[in-house]
């Protein structure tokens, strides 16, 4: 499974090609050395606009250049406002050019500071790649990326780890339920181990019955044949120099029907994307592996489907998790939590290496997250102050804004099981969000945790650096913060 194509990226003297980016510095005036300066001003003066303006709102112009017309895109970047608003207008601006299926664009950086280039350079590649699609005819990728008036030995390796991560996460996103099921999913998993070296370890449906995986099994055993070739499957990266362990986790469900509890049309509609927390993950250890954090990571990703059938779960059902805890089944279509649970319980005590210092899960788990937050965030519960106050800096660090919320023990009291050791949710729906957090935390134990509830895994015309629908959220985020935490920051 070869990692998705990024553009070439090259370093020239003068801007090439007839698609062409100019990343201005804020300013109330256009500046002096801008090409075409005179051209610009008319421009603005015809559409009512300051300068100042192209801060929010980047515009697109046709040039004539001797026999060709060029198309440049003139944008300004204001070092002064939030990484999420740079990215935006930055993105605003290489959509304009993108829209039109160039094989070239150029980088014009007049002015700016190399983070802001960089940027730059980050939004035309994360967003150069089509995502799949089953059509005859294919959308045009991007070939290469021209950048002017910076030296050659100029480093461009996080943000091309970055934006090629990105691009993993929403590539297997996107792919239909037929051509990612579990079976494909765990073969893919394979061909990328083998690709990048990683360490690889598959639960299969078999095995984890035996070591009494109740909760995994009970969503899987719906599927036919044994859970229809799902598994929890561990992926391992271990540098040379990791001073630490870090626990990655997947919630990869690649089809919700909702079980016995099923969905109508409308919401079972793009639940394919149900594994998006899974891709992520992946993603994350594609990134640290490229970018060699020193950080040893182990990800582990919860693959199945939830499907109706005379063998799915029912509500009702009692079932005994991996760590001991009785479960009382009260909604089938809370599948994500119950995979997670014995998946969070597997990751918690660590394999050869010992324990993780720091657990994270993703996935896209609950209606009532994305109804709290919409879609231009994502919501994050911590195990601690530290670890909240860690996560909220590197969503401004890296624009995918998190939100914190509270997790107080006394939410759980809704959760009390007459049958069982705690309730799976409750038929009420209300704090769903906190509630499945609640859950989770019995399988974690005493490690440090932070949950991820991935309500900004889509986002109708983009978000941030991203312009398709879906985001890859998650993945920048995830990297800024371990840079962060492996003392790299």
């Amino acid at each position: 499974m070869n990692m998705p194509a990024l553009p070439k990226l090259v370093i020239a003297t003068q801007p090439q090609g007839d698609h062409r980016l100019t990343v201005l510095p804020f300013g109330k005036t256009l500046p002096e050395d801008l090409p075409e300066r005179e051209f610009w001003s008319g421009v603005l003066k015809r559409r009512a606009m300051k300068p100042a303006e192209l801060v929010k709102t980047p515009l697109a112009a046709d040039l004539p250049d001797g026999a060709h017309v060029q198309r440049v895109a003139l944008v300004m970047v204001d070092a002064e406002k939030p990484r999420f608003e740079r990215l935006t207008a930055l993105r605003k601006a290489v959509m304009l050019l993108l829209d039109e299926t160039p094989k070239t664009l150029c980088i014009v950086p007049l002015g700016v500071a190399d983070a802001d280039l960089q940027d730059a350079i980050y939004v035309a590649m994360v967003n150069s790649v089509p995502l799949p699609a089953q059509k005859k005819k294919s959308a045009q990728a991007l070939k290469e990326i021209i950048v002017t008036g910076r030296p050659t030995s100029a480093d461009f390796s996080t943000v091309t780890a970055l934006a090629r991560a990105n691009l993993l996460a929403r590539e297997l996103t996107a792919l239909p339920p037929n051509l990612l099921d579990p079976a494909h999913y765990r073969k893919r998993l394979r061909a990328l181990a083998k690709e990048k070296g990683f360490a690889i370890e598959e639960y299969d449906f078999r095995k984890l019955k035996k070591m009494g995986a109740g909760a995994f099994c009970a969503v899987a055993q719906g599927s036919d044949g044994e859970g229809g070739n799902a598994a929890i499957v561990r992926l391992s990266w271990r540098p040379k120099k990791a001073a630490k362990t870090i626990a990655l986790v997947g919630k990869g469900i690649c089809y919700d029907t909702g079980g016995h509890n099923l969905k109508p049309a409308k919401y079972m509609a793009g639940m394919h994307e149900d594994m998006n927390g899974s891709a992520v993950a992946l993603a994350i250890l594609a990134a640290a592996a490229e970018l060699e954090l020193p950080v040893a990571i182990d990800c582990w990703l919860a693959i199945a489907k939830n499907h109706i059938s005379p063998s799915a779960y029912a509500q009702g059902d009692i079932v005994k998790a991996l760590n001991g805890t009785t479960i009382e089944v009260i909604h089938t279509d809370a599948e994500g939590r119950m995979v997670l649970a014995d998946t969070l319980a597997l990751a918690a005590r660590g394999k050869n290496e010992g324990k993780p210092a720091l657990m994270i899960d993703f996935a896209t788990l609950t209606g009532s997250m994305h109804t709290a937050l919409g879609s231009r965030y994502s919501g994050v519960f911590a195990s601690d102050d530290a670890l909240a106050t860690r996560a909220v800096l590197a969503g401004k660090q890296s624009g995918e804004r998190v939100c914190v919320f509270p997790q107080d023990a006394d939410y759980e009291a809704a959760l009390d099981s007459k049958v069982a050791d705690i309730k799976q949710c409750t038929l009420e729906g209300d704090a769903d969000h906190i509630l499945a957090t609640r859950f989770l935390g019995r399988f974690v134990g005493k490690t440090p945790w932070l949950h991820v509830d991935l309500s900004a895994s889509s986002c109708t015309g983009g978000l941030g650096a991203v312009g398709t629908d879906l985001t890859g959220f998650g993945v920048a985020w995830a990297v800024a913060l371990l840079q962060d935490w492996a003392g790299e920051a």
